[in-house]
């Protein structure tokens, strides 16, 4: 194993921050993150450990902006610091009120403020905070060694006790421990920690988040006992069949020689499965037990067996108790493909950051705990820990709950060899530079020698986006050697193949899928995984089925990483009080990436986006394809039968539930099975529009769900007969003025305006509904991805065509029952373009609207082609007929289903951080629009369903905004009937267009129509 070396030193300096060589002093070597009891008692119930004292809190805090005037001799006993102000630990600093975060993506923070290379560090702008914390050392630890543990602290920090310096490290997201004995006083004790938040370590850290500093992760006191395991390695390993299962374990001790060892491995009810008495040789002590057909750990079923280390001593007394948690699973390349357990393997997986809005990366186990329940609730089974180890919890909870890890080193060097997209590697580190190959392996060995007992890990990553070259590689080489029960991977090598061997696996970022297919198709040597896809930024995640349905179609792509799982966004006030989720530079920090950050399928605040809907639907284990008379499930699971799910099915008709049952319906994995309904006698009888719609549910609670979860639906949609469009009968006066034509019914009226040209009344029973006469629409708010594929640029004199428009011909038509007034419009942008907008009032107040649009050659691609108005805001309440519930796009409708749903108005503005285009409903057969008294008007489509949306505001008030607090005041209901509008994509948010096949075409003759009915006037 390699070793990296533990600098003894006395005498701090700060010039170890830009020393390459000097990245831990009298640090304790890194170990398992296993838990130790003195009974075995405690060890069972899971007790508070006694062996530990929390240092969390409140701490006397100081704040430098730079080195040179921090108070330097803070940790001498005699200085006074009481009047300090106090911070908490874990947190950030600039958290905190101290400074301020800043968001760069790729380029280091100090870009265009410093010219340095690596390792040097900007001296007057490296903050430093300066904390002090007093304690009593607890009785119970008398007499023992005593140490401190630093869970995680950005990015380099200096310890003294009682005045005496303790230790140095470097490394902000795996653990720092130092012993504290031989500088303990009896009563009060002064620890002194220094924390810069700039260090060699920074130009290693440069991942694509918020950069804070502080101590960020726990503290605190251990002991241990006299004899103790200080670590522990347990290898579950099975053979060939999948059947015997051999665990081993090495033993490391601290403090005396044992008497004895004992191991008692139970399963996951306590029974006892075997125990053993360990093996010592050479000072090391080891442990052997067979297990006869264990049950095997996987995502879908996370078994967990526990191993009980007991210790004892000269005279036969029980000193220490370690609980091990022992996951049986055997991860494997065979015939170039991962496997599980012997089945290949699909990650259906997530990026996930550390974040939460109020206390960024310090989150807290209530956090973790909701984002586990929240991945296995939407089929979600694997995560990469981008680009970081994550708290140890985490893994405690993938290993209990059931998902696939890659673990990923802290490493990231983007800026130092891709600059504005550009390759240029000319001062890349660690790159071949063998004098940063101790500080990179530092990292490696800290996360491996934590992390290693944790069966939800299956790979090891070398860290994100810094390259490639020998340090790397020889990364890489250490995880094998280390611990060959796990692959290896790295995106890098993807810039220079010279360096292929580093990675097990084929892992691109943001790769589209032909070129996917393209590796795939030319015999590749090794497995494909896309580590980064889907670049969810705002109203995103669009083409995602592109992806996933090559997992079935070649079994060397194993899945991807959706990028990512949480908006990194920080709450802040804005200038009148109110608080608001920021982005990049809203902090005056610059450089900035400004909204890069907010890439998440969960909002900031631990919210579900719409995107998840999407998400969770292609994520699908089992696969339901029901039509008329039964259903088909395809179960595409490795280990889980659908029998442990409830099948139910239910009929619709015009979206009313007309039926609803369930199946026993049991489908072993990687199988397919097909089952009849039985519906009752005549139930399809009358004309109209079916759903048939098919789901299972969890028959019973687990951890992460109650009993009638659903975890998995398909729909099918019928015609039975023909759609008759009966005409209403009555009569109908129109009033020729001047400027106007009006059209009378029975309590309502319908004004036309040849001077507006266009609609300008729909007045029913004395209540005017237009606020804003109709108009033809051709631009929306652009999303994220929109701006990144520049279609302001591209495509924005169709903004200017949605602002003003020439009504050129005004016509009217009058027949028995029925009115037509239509309008013809040109554009300025191109004299061949024409809209024609027709009007047909009937009797019952109904208003049939048809608009067509004429194309041109060589305009630019139409983001929307749609008809809108605004209506008083008091109507907002909405029921929809169409796909939902959540918003969707002809790019992102797969997890949307037919059916009825409500909402409010304000609902359809999504918790997208920089307001963008939202909302959108595909698919909408009809929508009320109705205020509180269930007044209003009712959208109906009449030839194809329609896309509509239902808007607070504007799509130029949504494009003129950059923070939702812009946005003005509501005092309107904005009605967009789109015939089509473009896809939102997702490929990635900086050139990629949206699929061809979802695009809108100018050159093409677009129309669509759809009927206007009031609602209880």
């Amino acid at each position: 194993m390699t070793v990296i070396p533990n600098i003894r030193k006395t005498i701090p300096t700060i010039d170890w921050l830009t020393d390459v060589n000097v990245f831990a002093v009298n640090r304790v070597p890194a170990h398992s993150d296993h838990e130790y009891y003195e009974s075995v008692e405690e060890a069972q119930n899971g007790a508070p450990m006694r062996f530990r004292q929390d240092l969390n809190g409140n701490w006397k805090f100081s704040y430098s902006v730079n080195p040179g005037i921090r108070p330097a001799e803070f940790y001498k006993t005699d200085f006074q610091c009481s009047g300090w102000g106090d911070i908490t630990v874990p947190g950030h600093i600039q958290l905190q009120g101290y400074g301020k975060p800043q968001y760069v993506n790729t380029m280091y923070p100090w870009d265009g403020h410093h010219e340095i290379r690596p390792p040097e560090i900007p001296d007057e702008h490296n903050p430093v905070g300066s904390y002090v914390k007093y304690f009593e050392v607890p009785a119970r630890f008398q007499d023992k060694p005593v140490y401190i543990s630093f869970q995680g602290v950005e990015s380099a920090f200096f310890v003294w006790l009682n005045g005496e310096f303790v230790g140095y490290s470097e490394d902000s997201f795996t653990p720092a421990e130092f012993e504290l004995t031989p500088y303990l006083v009896e009563g009060e004790n002064k620890l002194a920690v220094e924390v810069y938040q700039r260090s060699t370590g920074s130009w290693l850290e440069d991942q694509d988040f918020w950069r804070f500093s502080g101590i960020f992760r726990d503290v605190y006191l251990y002991t241990v006992p006299e004899i103790h395991v200080q670590d522990l390695f347990v290898r579950p390993e099975l053979d060939s069949t999948f059947t015997k299962g051999t665990l081993k374990a090495d033993v490391k001790l601290q403090g005396q020689a044992p008497s004895k060892i004992t191991a008692e491995l139970v399963d996951a009810k306590g029974n006892l499965v075997a125990s053993t008495t360990g093996n010592e040789k050479e000072g090391k002590w080891y442990i052997s037990i067979t297990v006869d057909k264990p049950n095997l750990w996987s995502a879908e079923n996370p078994y967990l067996y526990k191993l009980y280390l007991q210790l004892y001593n000269e005279f036969g007394q029980l000193v220490e108790v370690v609980p091990q948690r022992i996951g049986f699973r055997r991860f494997e390349l065979v015939d170039k493909i991962m496997r599980l357990n012997g089945e290949r393997i699909v990650f259906k997986g997530v990026n996930r950051h550390e974040f939460n809005p109020r206390r960024g990366r310090a989150i807290t186990k209530e956090d973790m705990l909701w984002d586990i329940k929240t991945l296995k609730r939407n089929n979600i089974n694997a995560v990469r820990t981008s680009h970081y180890p994550n708290q140890s919890y985490w893994y405690q909870l993938c290993d209990e709950y059931g998902i696939y890890v890659i673990d990923e080193m802290n490493l990231e060097t983007h800026g130092s060899w891709q600059k504005m997209g550009k390759v240029e590697p000319s001062w890349n580190v660690p790159g071949n530079r063998p004098d940063w190959e101790n500080i990179v392996m530092d990292r490696a060995i800290s996360m491996v020698e934590r992390d290693k007992n944790h069966p939800s890990i299956l790979i090891w990553s070398c860290g994100n986006e810094s390259y490639a070259g020998e340090v790397i590689l020889n990364v890489s080489h250490y995880f094998r050697k280390t611990d060959p029960s796990r692959l290896v991977h790295y995106e890098g090598v993807f810039h220079n193949r010279d360096y292929n061997e580093t990675s097990d696996m084929e892992s691109r970022m943001y790769a589209k899928p032909d070129a996917i297919e393209k590796y795939l198709t030319e015999n590749p040597e090794k497995p494909y995984i896309s580590c980064e896809y889907m670049h969810a930024m705002g109203n995103s995640v669009g083409g995602m089925y592109k992806y996933t349905a090559l997992e079935q179609k070649y079994p060397m792509y194993q899945g991807g990483f959706i990028w990512d799982y949480i908006d990194q966004a920080i709450y802040k006030k804005d200038r009148y009080g109110n608080e608001y989720l920021a982005y990049g530079g809203d902090f005056g920090d610059r450089p900035t990436d400004y909204g890069f950050c907010t890439n998440g399928i969960v909002y900031a605040n631990r919210e579900l986006s719409p995107k998840m809907q999407e998400v969770k639907f292609l994520y699908q284990n089992f696969k339901l394809l029901p039509d008329q008379t039964g259903v088909t499930i395809k179960n595409e699971s490795l280990f889980s039968n659908t029998s442990d799910y409830e099948l139910e099915y239910a009929l619709f008709i015009e979206g009313q539930e007309v039926y609803r049952n369930t199946l026993a319906a049991a489908v072993g994995p990687q199988s397919t099975g097909h089952f009849e309904f039985n519906w009752p006698a005549g139930i399809m009888a009358v004309n109209g529009e079916y759903c048939v719609h098919t789901a299972l549910k969890l028959k019973e609670s687990t951890a992460w769900a109650e009993a009638g979860y659903e975890i998995a639906f398909g729909q099918y949609v019928f015609q039975s007969g023909s759609k008759e469009l009966a005409l209403p009968k009555g009569e109908l006066r129109v009033a020729h003025g001047d400027v106007n034509i009006g059209v009378h019914g029975k309590d309502f009226t319908v004004m036309f305006s040849k001077q507006q040209g266009s609609l300008v009344s729909l007045n029913y029973a004395g209540k005017e509904m237009i606020a804003l006469p109709p108009a033809p629409l051709f631009w929306r708010a652009t999303t994220d991805n929109d701006r990144g594929f520049s279609q302001g640029f591209h495509s924005g004199l169709w903004y200017a065509a949605s602002l003003t428009r020439k009504c050129v011909d005004t016509q009217v038509e009058e027949n028995k029952g029925q009115v037509t007034v239509s309008f013809t419009y040109t554009f300025s942008i191109n004299q061949e373009i024409e809209v024609r907008t027709a009007y047909t009032v009937y009797p019952d107040a109904s208003v049939r609207v048809k608009t067509a649009y004429k194309g041109a050659e060589s305009l630019p691609q139409l983001p929307i082609f749609a008809f809108s108005f605004k209506v008083p805001a008091d109507y907002n309440q909405l029921e929809w007929y169409a796909m939902g519930p959540e918003e969707n796009y002809s790019d992102r409708n797969k997890g949307a289903r037919l059916g009825i749903f409500q909402n409010n108005v304000t609902d359809n503005l999504s918790g997208y951080v920089m307001p963008q285009e939202s909302g959108n409903r595909t698919g909408v057969r009809r929508v009320s629009l109705t205020d509180g008294n269930q007044q209003g008007m009712e959208i109906r489509s009449l030839t194809e369903p329609l896309e509509c949306n239902f808007s607070p505001y504007t799509a130029f008030e949504l494009e003129n905004a950059q923070h939702v607090y812009e946005l003005p005041n509501i005092h309107y209901t904005v009605v967009t009937v789109a015939g089509k509008q473009m896809g939102v994509g997702g490929d990635d948010s900086w050139g990629s267009p949206v699929h061809e096949e979802h695009l809108l075409k100018a050159n093409e003759n677009l129309e669509f129509e759809f009927m206007i009915h009031r609602v209880g006037m």
